[in-house]
């Protein structure tokens, strides 16, 4: 599955509780990968990050508070920061908008558990679409062909969302009401620089 974890209209607090909450979920899933990401003003920041998974993380969807206080605003009394992490579908057909002009598309040999047959066949795929910088990888199949659609799979379901998106003028404002109406009932709440999971 596709998910996104994104600070929405929220401060820097909130960039930087999206990559470290990113980091606490790879720790608890390690088959987590990132497809793509918006980075922020320093390193570890984030507004928001794209990633995959083959488990099912829907009991991950919803508002994540991180409560710590803010070293980048020393002064700054709140403590309490939110983000959203949100599931991306996934569609069944490849967007037929995806021109072959528009992306590239390597093999390489997949790492991992497999036995011989992953170490002597390149069935990982990477395709790059060039407008936008997205990358995306699959390596969960056998097959070269099988992996090259689902990595177009996950490019599509990725241009989509993003299309939807700039679509849509009110976002800010759904994210701001999305944001007060959750605040009270976080699915996860993680404390401190470290990201401990309360």
């Amino acid at each position: 599955m596709i998910m996104q974890i994104s600070s929405g209209m929220g401060p820097i607090e909130c960039r930087a509780a999206v990559g470290g909450i990113f980091r606490a979920l790879q720790k608890e899933y390690p088959d987590i990968q990132q497809i793509t990401c918006n980075k922020g003003e320093a390193e570890g920041i984030y507004s928001s990050i794209i990633f995959s998974s083959d488990q099912d993380l829907s009991h991950l969807e919803g508002t994540m508070e991180w409560i710590c206080k803010s070293k980048y605003r020393p002064g700054h009394k709140r403590k309490n920061w939110f983000v959203d992490v949100s599931i991306i579908p996934e569609t069944d057909e490849v967007c037929e908008k995806i021109s072959p002009d528009d992306i590239t598309i390597e093999s390489y040999r997949s790492g991992g558990p497999g036995g011989q047959h992953v170490n002597k066949t390149e069935s990982g795929v990477r395709i790059t679409h060039l407008p936008t910088g997205i990358t995306v990888t699959s390596t969960k199949e056998r097959s070269q062909y099988m992996n090259k659609q689902d990595a177009l799979r996950k490019l599509s379901a990725i241009l989509k969302n993003a299309n939807n998106a700039s679509r849509d003028s009110q976002k800010a404002v759904a994210w701001a009401k999305h944001a007060q109406i959750q605040r009270g009932n976080p699915v996860r709440i993680y404390e401190g620089e470290r990201f401990v999971r309360r």
